[in-house]
């Protein structure tokens, strides 16, 4: 159990006393030692560091904001749990990625072929765009992820961490952890169903472009 963290200091001030905060590791391999060893403060530094990414990811993959907030929660309860076995082979946040990653492709397999609803994409944004526009943008991620639906797990989470989140296809093997040709493959492969969609679907097709890849 770690200790308790006081809130505010006036407290203590007010006996002549001040809190000192203490320093936060700067290294990766410093940051995970401190975490192992239960320092709370480490702990909370390495989740608000990691967290806008993977939070991003997460739902970059899915496109629920629900599903999204169970997954990162799983994720780092994961993370913290495997701290002790990070070795350094690679950086720390490419570690923390891979189990996201993992963590969203069980439960991409878990659900099947079931597109997000809609009303759980989250609000796109658009700028200064009417509500009619921001409608026709939802509508088209609702579409598209109605497509992702129906591929492969393997596929899906190739193509969603490429085209979506923007991983370069070297990364999205690393995070798969396949060759930079099966993860080539899987996106090629994807990408060809997208498209199929894409030419009786006008909507999809504003998404995705004949030169995505």
């Amino acid at each position: 159990m770690g200790a308790r963290l006081i809130s505010g200091n006036s407290t203590l001030q007010s006996v002549g006393l001040s809190i000192v905060e203490r320093p936060t590791p700067e290294d990766d391999a410093e940051l995970v030692a401190a975490c192992v060893s239960g320092d709370v403060v480490a702990q909370r530094t390495l989740f608000r560091r990691e967290y806008p990414r993977v939070n991003a990811t997460v739902y970059r993959l899915v496109g629920s904001a629900r599903d999204a907030d169970d997954l990162v929660q799983e994720t780092f309860i994961a993370v913290f749990r495997g701290l002790s076995r990070f070795r350094g082979d690679s950086k720390l946040a490419t570690w923390i990625d891979r189990i996201a990653v993992r963590v969203v492709f069980h439960h991409i397999r878990a659900r099947g072929k079931t597109p997000v609803p809609l009303d759980l994409i989250g609000d796109v944004e658009s700028g200064n765009g009417s509500t009619e526009s921001q409608a026709h943008a939802r509508d088209g991620l609702r579409r598209l992820y109605g497509a992702l639906a129906e591929l492969t797990p393997e596929a899906r989470t190739a193509f969603a961490l490429f085209a979506i989140d923007g991983r370069s296809i070297t990364e999205v093997a690393q995070l798969t952890q396949t060759s930079f040709v099966a993860a080539k493959c899987r996106i090629w492969r994807a990408r060809r169903e997208i498209m199929k969609k894409a030419k009786v679907d006008p909507v999809l097709a504003e998404l995705v472009k004949e030169d995505d890849q």
